[in-house]
C-alpha cells in the first residue's frame, strides 16, 4: 500500500470510557437498546421460516383464562397428569403415573405442619384415591 492510500483510513473511536475507566467528554451518547435490531427485523433461518413469514398471521387462538395460582391449583395439575397416564386410551403409563404420584407423596411430606386443614386433607385423599387407581391399573394386565 502506498502511503496516499494509507491517508485515507481513519478511524473513529466511538468508545464512551477511557482506558482509565472515565466517560469521555466527546462521546456520542448511545442508547444499547435503539441500535439492537428488532426481533422481527431478523432475517429467517430456514426457507420454511421465510413462507410462513411472509404469509398473514392466522387468526389467534382464543386465549383461556387461567385460574389464580395456589396450592389446590398445582396439586390439581399434577393429579390431573397422573389421571391421564392411568386412563390413557391405549396402554397406561405407570412410570410417569408413578412419577406424578411420587411428586405428590413428596409434597404432602415437605409441606408437613406448614398446610391448612382443607390443603392437607385435599393432598393425602389425592394421594391417596391415585396410588389405589395406580395400584388397580398396575394389576389388570395381571388378570388378562
Amino acid at each position: 500500500m502506498s502511503e496516499q492510500e494509507e491517508s485515507k483510513v481513519h478511524i473513529n473511536d466511538r468508545r464512551r470510557f477511557s482506558p482509565e475507566g472515565e466517560a469521555k467528554p466527546d462521546a456520542p451518547e448511545t442508547n444499547p437498546a435503539a441500535e439492537a435490531p428488532a426481533p422481527e427485523a431478523e432475517a429467517p433461518e430456514t426457507a420454511s421460516a421465510a413462507a410462513e413469514a411472509t404469509q398473514e398471521p392466522q387468526a389467534e387462538m382464543p386465549q383461556m383464562e387461567l385460574p389464580p395460582a395456589s396450592f389446590q391449583f398445582l396439586v390439581m395439575s399434577i393429579a390431573m397428569q397422573a389421571e391421564m397416564e392411568l386412563t390413557s386410551s391405549e396402554k397406561p403409563n405407570l412410570s410417569v403415573a408413578k412419577h406424578a404420584v411420587d411428586t405428590l407423596a413428596i409434597l404432602l411430606e415437605k409441606t408437613q405442619g406448614n398446610l391448612s386443614l382443607e390443603e392437607k386433607r385435599m393432598l393425602e385423599n389425592t394421594v391417596t384415591e391415585l396410588r389405589f387407581r395406580y395400584v388397580q391399573c398396575a394389576q389388570e394386565p395381571a388378570k388378562s
